[in-house]
């Protein structure tokens, strides 16, 4: 992850979050949840081009990391509009993610010096990515299985994954010290 300011950082989660109510919305059949979805993606792929643009130095990596967003926005999109070729951008996405995770992978989640935060906040906001994975991996299980309450389920996963995108948008940062953990 490079020292530089991340530019638009704000405007991408909110896009993140709203792809994320789109998809929420399509789940529960309410009404322009294809709209949404095709906002969502859209937004999300000009920012991160435009967030890409302005970057002064880039390396391989950032080139990897546009790649990777572009094809997998253009996928959900043709996907959504029922378009063919779908499977060459799932295909283009699937092989940037593995270059990306291969380059940087978990490296991505640590901080400028290169340690984890693991403050007491952090370590709770991660638990709650960690159960909404959980929720939206099992209850997308339990609706294929047709089980009761496998929609809610997938809900309240989905909810929390984008909870835990805005975050920063609803918490400001602490102006004292946590205690941090060393893992």
């Amino acid at each position: 992850m490079s020292t530089d300011k991340k530019i638009l950082k704000l405007p991408l989660r909110i896009s993140l979050a709203i792809l994320l109510s789109g998809i929420l919305a399509k789940m529960l059949e309410w009404p322009y949840a294809t709209k949404i979805i095709l906002s969502g993606f859209a937004t999300l792929g000009l920012l991160y081009v435009i967030r890409f643009i302005s970057k002064s130095e880039k390396k391989i990596l950032d080139y990897i990391k546009l790649v990777l967003v572009s094809f997998w926005s253009l996928y959900g999109i043709f996907t959504v509009m029922n378009f063919p070729f779908t499977l060459f951008f799932l295909t283009m996405t699937a092989i940037a993610f593995v270059l990306w995770f291969i380059m940087e992978g978990t490296a991505y989640f640590l901080d400028e010096n290169r340690r984890s935060k693991n403050s007491t906040y952090h370590i709770l906001w991660n638990c709650a990515l960690v159960l909404g994975a959980l929720g939206v991996i099992s209850g997308s299980l339990l609706k294929i299985l047709n089980w009761d309450y496998s929609l809610h389920l997938l809900s309240l996963g989905i909810t929390m994954i984008a909870a835990y995108i805005l975050k920063d948008v609803f918490v400001p940062e602490s102006t004292k010290e946590d205690e941090e953990y060393q893992l």
